[in-house]
């Protein structure tokens, strides 16, 4: 916290921090395998992007070192799987919609810690979604703690007992509510294109990339509901959630109601590279 490494009941944030005020703030979340950071310059570079978007003062830069004695200091180093969380906000500063007359220190907060993979088991089961009107504000492209529609989407997926909700713009597919979305079509991985309505998932970008190396076709375009529901397959990806297929969408059976080949040959592909790091 500010340059301090502390238990996390310690870590206090200022009642004027504008994260808390305005959630004038942005945040990356990288996955981390046996202690090494995945695709961390690719979060680094988001977290600047994000940053310059905000005109927030911070040099990334910083963020690295901070990741590398996190996971060290949290006994890491053999975990599985763990995340390095980290929040950069505008700072303190007395509440005004403008920003501070005068320039504030950024509040950096950051911490690691092992997460819960899925099991075989589970995945071979396959999830659960629901589709849901997109509320957000028009720059989900930039990473922000702005996160208050996601909440909102995320508890109806859990009031309806599935794991995920898909966020629906005049009647086309956007994204997961933390995560992003593939929907096999015609044997092709199509996702979302990288407009300023869906946030530029790294994994998304890295699952792209995986089809190519395996000759899957992929495609970024438009796609409606209508087309996610008669999909052959649907997965989502993201830090925390890696590549996690899905079943059934508004009741409906996906498929075959199983994980499809293409979800399962990404995923596979994927657990292979990160391992090998």
């Amino acid at each position: 916290m500010n340059g301090e490494y502390l238990p996390i009941d310690e870590a206090m944030v200022s009642v004027n921090d504008r994260s808390f005020l305005f959630a004038d703030a942005i945040y990356e979340a990288t996955p981390v395998y046996a202690g090494r950071p995945f695709l961390l310059e690719r979060h680094l570079a988001r977290a600047a992007n994000g940053l310059r978007a905000l005109a927030i003062d911070y040099d990334e830069s910083a963020l690295a070192p901070i990741c590398a004695e996190l996971i060290e200091r949290n006994g890491l180093a053999d975990a599985e799987f763990a995340v390095f969380y980290c929040q950069v906000t505008r700072g303190a500063a007395p509440r005004t919609h403008a920003f501070p007359a005068h320039p504030v220190t950024p509040t950096v907060y950051a911490f690691a810690k092992e997460l819960v993979r899925m099991t075989p088991g589970q995945w071979d089961r396959g999830y659960e979604a629901i589709t849901i009107p997109d509320q957000r504000w028009a720059r989900a492209d930039i990473k922000t703690t702005g996160l208050l529609p996601n909440v909102l989407a995320q508890q109806a997926a859990v009031d309806a007992g599935v794991e995920d909700a898909v966020f629906i713009r005049e009647g086309m597919v956007m994204e997961g509510t933390h995560n992003n979305v593939f929907a096999v079509i015609d044997g092709a991985a199509v996702t979302p294109p990288a407009t300023n309505h869906i946030l530029h998932g790294l994994t998304r970008a890295y699952v792209l990339e995986l089809a190519e190396t395996l000759g899957i076709p992929a495609e970024e375009r438009s796609f409606g509901r209508a087309e996610l529901l008669d999909a052959e397959e649907v997965f989502f990806c993201g830090t925390t959630t890696e590549i996690r297929p899905t079943v059934r969408v508004d009741d409906r059976t996906i498929g075959a109601g199983t994980p499809g080949p293409v979800t399962r040959r990404l995923y596979e592909a994927y657990k292979e590279r990160v391992a090998r790091r």
